[in-house]
């Protein structure tokens, strides 16, 4: 058929049944003539389609600058998928001899660690007519909520390493490698710390042994990072509870029989004492710490309530700060640096980018500091049990 011939047979399909001439029943594109959802340049209030794709991957770029101060603070950025960690048994000089030679330092064993990684997304799709019928908030909403997705998506993710007490294994170059909790007696021996030793059964999810929190479960907690070394290096020791534990150990109180006094932070309520002669002696702990609302302290920790940690669970753990390499969970993202964080992809027409969309992220955790934390369950029973929400 000849372009001419086309040209009629588009044209005689333009005739609606009356016979009047209707423009609208084009194909899109005939004939030179553009139909509406051909190019789609700007949302109802005004605002260029291309101006709200840059802005939302602007918005991306801050996203991943600031993720939740709770990862920060329990996450450090890990790109190789497995890591060597040496230990050492320690060596020992020798009373040397006149003639012997004395024995060499050997270079030790090496104890291999892996992070799973897995490819998350979510697609936002829009059709042209919807786009022509939106403002520049209602897209943004949409954007929104991918970005609160992906934030309980990390978040799940890093407390499930910390709450779920079983190893798994990551399959990278097709071998398998076990991603490891805290210690969790699996016959991993830690090493020898000072005069502490250890053996394969060392268990850092523990049970209260009773229905309510007091401060002899602190007391342990305290005891299962320091052996460990946690409480020197310079390394911040928190522990994060929900508020009905926190309400129990408000009232912990040496004149009670407790190791330590419970210290409101500087940002809680006032309170009158009567009959108190001495004020607080050392530093009373600060209203806020890297972003959290500190309750006050305990001992060498501070005690923060979160109420994403369930009801019935402590975690304790040492942190060096946001994001440093001396905090417990690893979070690997891959190793091409243009593939890490929140991405927005682009769909199959990349003329229309915003009409079918895709947010991608890959990551994935893995605890490295197998002693620097301590989950314990509130309860009788002497069997950790997992929460729901982290299962």
């Amino acid at each position: 058929m000849t372009m001419t011939n086309d040209i009629k047979q588009m044209e005689a399909m333009a005739y609606d049944l009356s016979g009047a001439f209707d423009l609208s029943l084009l194909p899109a594109g005939a004939a030179g003539t553009n139909a509406e959802g051909d190019v789609l340049t700007q949302t109802l209030d005004g605002r260029s389609l291309n101006d709200v794709w840059t802005e939302i991957q602007a918005s991306l770029a801050l996203w991943n600058d600031k993720r939740q101060a709770i990862v920060d603070l329990l996450t450090f950025p890990v790109q190789n998928p497995i890591e060597e960690v040496p230990v050492y048994s320690g060596d020992d000089f020798e009373e040397a001899s006149e003639f012997g030679e004395p024995k060499g330092v050997r270079g030790g064993d090496f104890f291999q660690m892996a992070y799973d990684f897995k490819w998350y997304d979510l697609a936002v799709r829009f059709t042209w007519k919807f786009l022509a019928e939106a403002t520049a908030a209602q897209v943004e909403s949409l954007a929104n909520r991918a970005f609160e997705a992906d934030n309980r998506l990390v978040f799940s993710r890093v407390l499930r390493a910390v709450f779920n007490n079983v190893n798994t294994t990551a399959s990278i170059r097709s071998q398998a490698y076990n991603v490891y909790r805290f210690y969790n007696a699996d016959g991993t021996v830690p090493p020898d710390y000072k005069n502490d030793t250890f053996s394969g059964t060392h268990n850092h999810y523990l049970t209260s042994g009773a229905a309510t929190i007091d401060s002899g479960d602190l007391d342990a907690i305290e005891e299962h990072i320091k052996h460990h070394g946690y409480l020197e290096g310079g390394a911040t020791l928190v522990i994060m509870m929900n508020r009905q534990e926190v309400a129990t150990v408000r009232s912990f109180r040496v004149s009670g029989g407790d190791s330590f006094d419970f210290i409101p932070s500087q940002g809680s309520p006032a309170a009158y004492f009567p009959q108190m002669v001495l004020g607080v002696t050392g530093n009373q702990p600060p209203s806020e710490y890297r972003g959290l609302k500190v309750a006050g302290s305990y001992g060498p920790f501070l005690i923060i309530e979160e109420d994403f940690i369930p009801a019935g669970y402590v975690f304790a753990f040492a942190t060096g700060g946001e994001q440093n390499v001396a905090n417990p969970v690893g979070f690997r993202e891959h190793q091409n640096a243009g593939l890490r964080g929140l991405r927005l992809v682009k769909g199959r027409d990349n003329d229309y980018p915003l009409i079918d969309s895709f947010y991608q992220r890959g990551f994935g955790t893995g605890i490295r500091h197998r002693g620097a934390g301590v989950v314990m369950e509130i309860t009788a029973d002497a069997t950790y049990d997992i929460p729901a929400a982290y299962a």
